[in-house]
């Protein structure tokens, strides 16, 4: 048991014992006046939270979102009688709550504790643990009970609007989304009663010495303008490279691509539609700096990488800085970088420049 008094109990205590004190000056009378009916108030509230069952509690599940957003938690706790109580709960990293996740309330069946959270940071995030205080009518004594479950808060990366960038770097991104033909050749077969004659492959057929036709398959149109998006990140500045990838990708499904991920530590394969969406999102929320396999880089249709200098996207070989991709670039200060250098290292000359972003 853990039932304790609480700092009007402790009061209660006090006074009981002060009274007991000046029963030795003014008589038994005080006793009788005072003690008595404090200790059989005590004594009931003791009873009472001893014999308190333990509540039960049922956590809803708190849907994803993005940085910035808010989101409701709600939490089921059930009683088999009546009892106050105060409800704590604790909010995890990453996560600020809107308002004090507590609550003085009276349990009565089935209560739901209810607060809102701003999702801060992306990731995993936690809520919890809970603890719920019941205590007697008076308040004089209360019982803790803790519950260690936990509520898991998937947290987006940062999507930026890329609309807002150069128009030419755009047109590179967006090039990748329609490079491949709804119709790619991928074999020939034998001529099957049915076949449409507008997919007999009348070269080979010539060539072969029984006259017997073949018939083109074509790639599966699911496969048709697939791309790949591969991020890496070789410094502490995770979130950067998991707001570009994320950006990147969303900007592909906008423009109708089946679009594929991967990361340092997991990887999702090429796919449309809202589900998919989000499943990449889920992907990014969790991703962790580190760096992918050459094979990986070279077989990417897009390259996110992010180090000391910043994150930059490439397309074709071509290196597009990712602030300049989603219009926050800062023009001036780039060249002042080019000039001076970064961190006292000699700077690119505009000449070099124009090569890398031609």
């Amino acid at each position: 048991m853990n039932a304790r008094f609480t700092l009007r109990g402790w009061t209660a205590v006090g006074v009981i014992a002060l009274a007991v004190a000046m029963s030795w000056w003014a008589g038994p009378r005080a006793l009788n006046a005072v003690v008595v009916p404090l200790a059989v108030v005590l004594l009931a509230g003791v009873l009472a939270i001893v014999r308190a069952d333990r509540p039960r509690v049922d956590r809803h599940p708190v849907s994803e979102g993005f940085i910035g957003e808010r989101r409701q938690v709600e939490t089921a706790i059930e009683t088999d009688g009546t009892v106050a109580a105060t409800v704590r709960d604790t909010v995890g990293d990453g996560l600020s709550p809107v308002e004090e996740p507590i609550a003085e309330t009276t349990l009565e069946d089935e209560e739901t504790f209810v607060y809102d959270v701003r999702l801060q940071d992306r990731g995993d995030r936690r809520i919890g643990p809970l603890s719920v205080a019941v205590s007697d009518v008076l308040g004089l004594v209360e019982r803790r009970f803790e519950y260690e479950a936990t509520t898991s808060v998937l947290v987006y990366p940062r999507v930026r609007d890329l609309s807002e960038g150069p128009t030419a770097d755009l047109q590179t991104l967006a090039s990748v989304a329609d490079r491949r033909d709804a119709e790619e050749f991928d074999h020939l077969r034998e001529y099957r009663r049915g076949d449409a004659l507008r997919d007999v492959h009348w070269k080979s057929a010539a060539k072969r010495p029984d006259d017997e036709l073949a018939v083109v398959e074509y790639a599966d149109e699911a496969d048709a303008g697939a791309v790949t998006v591969a991020a890496e990140c070789v410094t502490d500045r995770d979130d950067e490279m998991a707001s570009a990838a994320a950006s990147v990708a969303t900007t592909l499904l906008e423009l109708g691509a089946t679009v594929g991920v991967t990361v340092p530590d997991g990887t999702h394969p090429p796919g449309s539609g809202r589900s998919h969406h989000r499943d990449l999102l889920g992907l990014l929320a969790v991703a962790e700096p580190g760096e992918l396999p050459e094979r990986t880089r070279q077989d990417a249709d897009v390259l996110v990488r992010t180090d000391a200098d910043g994150t930059t996207i490439t397309v074709d070989g071509r290196e597009i800085p990712f602030e300049r991709l989603h219009g926050g670039y800062d023009s001036e200060l780039e060249a002042h970088r080019n000039r001076s250098g970064r961190d006292g290292r000699p700077g690119r000359d505009a000449e070099s420049e124009t090569e890398v972003h031609a």
